[in-house]
């Protein structure tokens, strides 16, 4: 989650300031030496692959901020997000694919940096791999399990994450319906905010919001991103020096990297990205197949879509864009659930002929799953349009109800999840609409800028 800091360290790479700033700046940085006495290493492809961790960590965590953002709790010692980022070797995008942390990974034989012996190779869950061979252990195993030889590490925590946003003002972030998570105190109702570090940091951890679980929380942590290089391109940051040393900072105080990610690499970068955009930034997860498999004395892991996710990563080894070409959107209005996952039964409650197909028709051509068979709805001579839901999928009736303006909405306990629009007199039109989360293609993939607001 903190590894949203380590992407800073690109972001605001860009400002071009000087030699002698970035200089002072990199003297901050924790050095380790994560690529020690590795063989048999995947080989280099085009463009650069860093590996962004984040820690659980909390030593400079203070009493009150723990408290206040739900931080309490002992450290596992282990990796709390995985991100792996290629900007291609153009310097004109970054694709940084999330890696869940529960993925299941045969990492290789190795010292425990506990115990001091050598263990044989043996399966565990990603984020296990720091816990018992730290960052250089880490890498072998993303480096294993995706084929892509990694040229930098960083890894953050969650001082640097908050340090980070509240001196570049807050992000925004935008979402269609209400956010709420007990275990982190997350409270958002639906439209826009202006989230400091705290707010920002409860945002990105929350994964009790949804049915989704982790997957709904590696979504916010890209949604977050977009809006963090959005906030960082925009404010001015990027070409002021004192707000830039302010900035960095701030973040790097708590950063550690490889030995070999300097000044001079960091000014190469920085004059390179100068013109990146949130558009220039693509988002994906790695393909999933079965995200409950289990493994003895492990419990329950994320088995990756093997052939999905080689295509993936060998993408990133030939500097391919993870996105598909955009064509040109037709406006539409955000809802919060996908009308692809809305089932829709039509009923004319008119005595116009025809009107049941129309409504049919056009809800289907905006993505609503429709039976495509309207019948006659009981009693004729409706006023208004009307929309019969059961209460427990009122958000997928609140994103239908964006869809027909104007209908009344009717709950229906026992109904079922498929909604019921009865056309009444009133009806004039289907409004297009899209789900928050557009469509990512092939890879699930997403440009910053879709996910940003607006």
């Amino acid at each position: 989650m903190r590894v949203v800091t380590g992407i800073s360290v690109l972001v605001l790479g860009a400002g071009g300031i000087g030699h002698a700033v970035v200089t002072s700046l990199e003297t901050g940085i924790d050095r380790i030496d994560p690529f020690k006495d590795m063989k048999n290493r995947p080989r280099a492809g085009y463009g650069t692959n860093l590996l962004l961790v984040g820690t659980d960590g909390r030593d400079r965590i203070t009493q009150e901020e723990k408290q206040k953002y739900r931080l309490g709790g002992a450290p596992c010692n282990c990796t709390d997000a995985v991100m792996l980022v290629h900007l291609s070797a153009d310097k004109e995008r970054a694709s940084i694919v999330s890696l869940p942390r529960d993925s299941y990974a045969e990492i290789p034989e190795h010292k425990d940096r506990t115990t001091g012996r050598m263990r044989a190779a043996h399966p565990v869950k990603l984020n296990a791999a720091y816990a018992e061979g730290g960052p250089g252990l880490t890498v072998r195993t993303v480096e294993h399990m995706t084929g892509v030889k990694i040229d930098h590490y960083l890894e953050v925590d969650f001082t640097s994450f908050m340090k980070t946003v509240d001196t570049l003002g807050g992000v925004q972030i935008c979402t269609t319906r209400p956010l709420k998570d007990a275990y982190t105190g997350l409270d958002l109702p639906a439209g826009t905010h202006d989230l400091d570090g705290g707010q920002a940091l409860q945002y990105v951890r929350s994964r009790h919001i949804d049915g989704a679980s982790d997957l709904g929380r590696m979504q916010r942590q890209q949604k977050f991103l977009a809006s963090l290089i959005k906030q960082a391109a925009h404010s001015g940051v990027l070409m002021n020096p004192v707000k830039f040393r302010d900035v960095a900072s701030a973040m790097l105080g708590s950063v550690r990297a490889d030995k070999g990610f300097g000044t001079e690499q960091m000014l190469e970068l920085g004059q390179a990205m100068r013109g990146f955009s949130p558009a220039s930034s693509e988002f994906a997860s790695v393909p999933m197949g079965n995200v409950a498999y289990p493994v003895k004395g492990i419990g329950s892991t994320v088995k990756w879509d093997e052939r999905k996710s080689k295509k993936l990563f060998q993408a990133l080894r030939d500097d391919r864009p993870l996105t598909p070409v955009r064509p040109e959107q037709v406006k539409a209005v955000k809802v919060g659930v996908a009308p692809q996952q809305i089932r829709v039964q039509v009923y004319n409650g008119t005595s116009k002929d025809g009107l049941g197909k129309t409504v049919d028709d056009a809800l289907r051509a905006t993505g609503f799953n429709t039976t495509r068979a309207p019948q006659n709805g009981e009693p004729q001579g409706l006023k208004h349009t009307l929309i019969a839901y059961d209460p427990r999928w009122d958000l997928s009736a609140k994103s239908l109800a964006v869809a027909v303006p104007g209908a009344e909405l009717r709950a229906v306990r026992g109904q079922g999840p498929t909604m019921k629009v009865t056309a009444g007199a009133d009806f004039e039109k289907v409004q297009r609409v899209r789900a928050e989360e557009t469509n990512r293609g092939e890879f699930g993939a997403v440009t910053g800028d879709q996910v940003a607001c607006p």
